[in-house]
């Protein structure tokens, strides 16, 4: 068995301590009575109920949790088409021009990404707004789709599909059916990943969103600049929160599925 030696150990320790003690701090201030971030003036969380009223982040909070539904959903379905077609589609004309514009988002400069967006949207008289935001979202986020989907189906028992098609299912079936509920863990994991990209993005949203449309990190943004108040802790929080929530429930609903898999492949090789 291998043992952590006291090298690994301090750098494990101190690793984590880099990255989730600010958190945690942010966290214990948000509780904070004082309105100075830095200065515990005891227990309370009143700043939780400014925020609450606070229209301006309530209105960037709705604006991006649309924005993030709406383009990880876009960039999960063009995400695990683009996927499919990489990994079962074999060589055609065009593949490495197809692969390159796929992974290109993942090594472009985010304000390469967002500049070019930007003049695309103005070339074509389109009103920045929620409509600009969700296609840059998904134009940049549909490539991780793409990497976690693609690693999953080329692990894929193709013999599967193979026998629903032996069986009378047609090709569309046969990935309704057999395809998609085995790779959906990663299809998920996908979804969860561009839905968090959209949440963080502020680069690529600084150019393609208008006065009409307002994410909740430009809004932040905005707010820092001028000084970090007691209600950004709260709302940074919450939002820690959340994606805590999200990556537990998907971390248990992923487990559950390798599971089921699991049981049925030992159940199928008991009856043959």
């Amino acid at each position: 068995m291998n043992r952590l030696s006291w090298f690994n150990t301090v750098s494990l320790t101190l690793g984590f301590a880099f990255l989730y003690i600010p958190m945690v701090i942010l966290i214990i201030f948000s509780f904070n009575e004082s309105k100075l971030v830095t200065v515990w003036a005891g227990f309370s969380t009143k700043w939780y109920g400014e925020l609450m009223q606070n229209q301006a982040f309530l209105d960037a909070a709705w604006v991006t949790v649309r924005v993030a539904v709406f383009s990880s959903t876009l960039a999960t379905i063009l995400g695990t088409m683009a996927a499919y077609v990489m990994v079962r589609g074999g060589r055609f004309f065009g593949r490495t021009l197809f692969s390159g514009m796929i992974y290109a988002p993942l090594v472009m400069p985010e304000v390469i990404t967002g500049l070019s967006l930007l003049l695309l949207f103005i070339g074509i008289g389109l009103d920045r707004g929620i409509l600009t935001i969700v296609l840059a979202h998904t134009t940049f986020s549909m490539c991780y789709v793409s990497v976690v989907v693609s690693s999953r189906l080329v692990t894929f028992d193709q013999s599967l599909e193979e026998a629903a098609l032996d069986l009378g299912c047609s090709p569309a079936q046969a990935f309704r059916l057999v395809t998609l509920p085995i790779i959906a863990p990663a299809v998920i994991s996908g979804w969860l990943l561009a839905f968090t990209l959209s949440l963080d993005d502020l680069v690529i949203a600084s150019f393609t969103s208008g006065p009409s449309a307002t994410t909740l990190p430009i809004k932040i943004f905005s707010q820092v600049r001028l000084g970090v108040s007691p209600e950004i802790n709260a709302l940074s929080t919450i939002m820690i929160a959340v994606v805590t929530v999200g990556v537990i429930t998907a971390s248990l609903v992923s487990k559950r599925a390798m599971v089921r898999q699991r049981q049925e492949e030992q159940a199928a090789a008991r009856t043959e």
